[in-house]
């Protein structure tokens, strides 16, 4: 793949998704959340090219990565052409006042690397994170502590009436009692209104907040092995085949999902590396 054709497989997996909300249907933006999940640390174009290029992937890395982690990429395997930047150092143009001065100066450029899904690899067992199926156990305490991270504060309020959280700008107020799985979701549905829609000059509209926090939690969610609710599917109701505002969107919600989700895991790596 040549860096040029990486922009032409973004677009048309962009076009997809768009195409299909302008339809009424939600299932591939809802697959690409939970992909974006597994995958937060990447940039959204990248991630659409590993979606693109190897949509049931689960753990890339590059081929020295995985040799250094005791597994071998197998022979003939295709590599996932993702985007990447090369910082090149030039010599710079001679200053007028110092016409005999020598001075470099770096450009970045970028170019298409190389990566390997773990299913393309043979070798050593990969240690993996505890996963939850259906209860978050410990990563509720967890998203709690990002929450302070962050100098939110959470507390509990039972005159929210119908909502089951409220973001009220450096505090989060939780309906009482809510069950872990329930205001795990909730919890990081107002995180992203945090993250996302406080202390912004130009705050979108209402139901723009409301659909990108709940992406925000569907890919949270789906990161730490609970299954999402389904009130993300109302995101076909938001674009209607508008790929600048999706992508746009798209790019907010990866950068208030990835701080959450790699804070939840490099907090229980500490944890497992202290135990």
């Amino acid at each position: 793949m040549k860096a040029e054709d990486t922009l032409d497989v973004i677009n048309n997996a962009l076009n997809g998704l768009a195409s299909e909300l302008a339809e009424g249907r939600s299932e591939q933006l809802r697959r690409y959340l939970g992909f974006m999940g597994r995958f937060h640390a990447y940039s959204v174009g990248n991630i659409m090219l590993i979606w693109s290029q190897r949509p049931d992937a689960t753990r890339v890395a590059g081929f020295r990565t995985w040799k250094s982690m005791g597994r071998q990429v197998r022979r003939g395997e295709k590599g996932i052409g993702i985007v990447a930047p090369m910082r090149l150092r030039t010599q710079a143009s001679e200053s007028p006042a110092e016409p005999s001065a020598e001075s470099k100066e770096d450009r970045v450029r970028f170019r298409v690397a190389y990566v390997f899904d773990i299913a393309q690899t043979d070798g050593d067992d990969v240690p993996e994170f505890a996963r939850v199926q259906g209860d978050p156990g410990s990563m509720l305490e967890r998203l709690r502590s990002f929450a302070a991270s962050r100098g939110i504060t959470i507390d509990t309020d039972d005159s929210l009436g119908s909502a089951l959280g409220v973001s009220r700008g450096g505090r989060i107020s939780l309906r009482p009692g809510l069950p872990p799985a329930e205001e795990f979701g909730t919890l990081a549905h107002e995180l992203a209104h945090e993250l996302l829609h406080r202390n912004t000059e130009a705050r979108p509209d209402k139901t723009v907040r409301e659909l990108e926090a709940e992406s925000v939690a569907y890919a949270v969610t789906s990161a730490v092995g609970l299954t999402p609710g389904t009130s993300s599917r109302d995101y076909i109701h938001l674009y209607r085949g508008d790929e600048a505002k999706l992508l746009e969107s798209l790019a907010n919600i990866r950068d208030a999902a990835h701080p959450i989700v790699e804070f939840l895991f490099s907090t229980e790596d500490t944890l497992r590396t202290a135990a």
